[in-house]
């Protein structure tokens, strides 16, 4: 079985991170975004990913493609485009990596930056107990009126109507998900263009009965941009303690709520740390240290009696001794914060 992960977008609602790395390997939960997708695909039985890539920093995903090959046991490829394609155009230019074989098998097409349980396995059932041509992964949100919101029928619940975008009247409360399992067949569908799979294929799709909705159990987040990062990482710390607890440290009297730290980290004494905080490998954080709500990368120094909340602070970076780094502030690589300054939010998200 194979799958497709769209990565193709160039990051920008998440610089400063993707001037250094390509959006797709910034960290989340101590290991790039787009590992969490390429694992619970692997445990779905997926044997062959391609990677729909643009044309930023490809050496670098070349690198990550050749250390995950050998690691994971699978088959991970490129197709990049040379111009924008869209969400649908990715897949016409990957047809021939997809149509390798006569099986008619369904392939699942991500997006990078979604994060939650990854039901892979479920859907696959799903998909076949309804005869779909096309299945999408819906959530349920509780403002329907800020998303496109995906309309079921009434005497199919699962069976897709409509799409109504940004509905002005309640419609329905479920939205996508930006996971897909498609038989083999919609790349007929679909031309070697810019082309929008959310506003032309699945409508055509729709208008046909043959596009069914799968409703994802548990949390969901699109990770893409600063403010959504740090909530979804809250609900992924939160999901690992009740279903993973050995991914998290243990609670010590340091230690509020839920906090993921590498075993190459150093914490100081006196250090008040949580609660939905990730530090990674190769930090120190100095005495006196408050963190809360935020991530701390690879290789930064937290000085004595610093305090970083709801923050991202990127690789190699340094917080000064008694600074402040607050409001969804991102940090990018290497950047070195001064003792006592305050960064934090004001109108928009700090970038440094």
């Amino acid at each position: 079985m194979k799958a497709v992960i769209l990565v193709g977008g160039f990051g920008t609602r998440l610089r400063p991170l993707t001037f250094s790395m390509p959006k797709p390997l910034v960290d989340f939960g101590n290991k790039p975004m787009i590992l969490h997708q390429i694992e619970a695909l692997k445990a779905a039985g997926v044997t062959e990913v391609v990677l729909a890539i643009n044309q930023q920093q490809p050496e670098v995903m070349l690198n990550f493609v050749k250390e995950y090959e050998k690691k994971l046991e699978m088959k991970i490829t490129f197709s990049q485009e040379t111009e924008p394609l869209g969400t649908a155009g990715p897949l016409a230019l990957a047809r021939d990596k997809l149509l390798d074989d006569e099986s008619g098998t369904p392939f699942f097409v991500l997006n990078s930056d979604v994060i939650c349980e990854y039901p892979l396995l479920e859907m696959i059932q799903f998909h076949k107990s309804h005869g779909a041509e096309a299945s999408i992964m819906v959530t349920k949100v509780d403002d329907p009126s800020k998303y496109g919101v995906v309309v079921m029928e009434k005497e199919a619940k699962a069976r897709v109507e409509s799409f109504v975008e940004k509905p002005k009247h309640f419609v329905g409360d479920k939205i996508n998900a930006g996971i897909y399992l498609l038989n083999p067949s919609v790349l007929d569908r679909i031309e070697l263009r810019r082309t929008s799979i959310e506003k032309e294929i699945f409508p055509k799709i729709a208008s046909e009965k043959k596009l069914y909705a799968m409703v994802l159990p548990g949390f969901w987040m699109d990770i893409g941009q600063p403010r959504d990062y740090l909530t979804g990482q809250r609900m992924y710390l939160d999901y690992l303690r009740k279903n993973a607890p050995g991914e998290l440290l243990a609670s010590g009297d340091h230690i509020l709520g839920n906090v993921m730290v590498d075993e190459t980290a150093v914490i100081g004494e006196r250090c008040l740390i949580g609660p939905d905080v990730v530090i990674g490998p190769g930090c120190v954080i100095e005495p006196g240290v408050r963190l809360f709500g935020c991530t701390v990368m690879r290789g930064v120094r937290i000085k004595e009696h610093a305090c970083v909340s709801d923050s991202i602070v990127g690789w190699d970076s340094t917080v000064g001794s008694w600074a402040r780094v607050a409001d969804v502030t991102v940090l990018g690589k290497d950047v070195h914060v001064a003792d006592a300054e305050v960064i934090q939010m004001s109108a928009k998200p700090e970038i440094v």
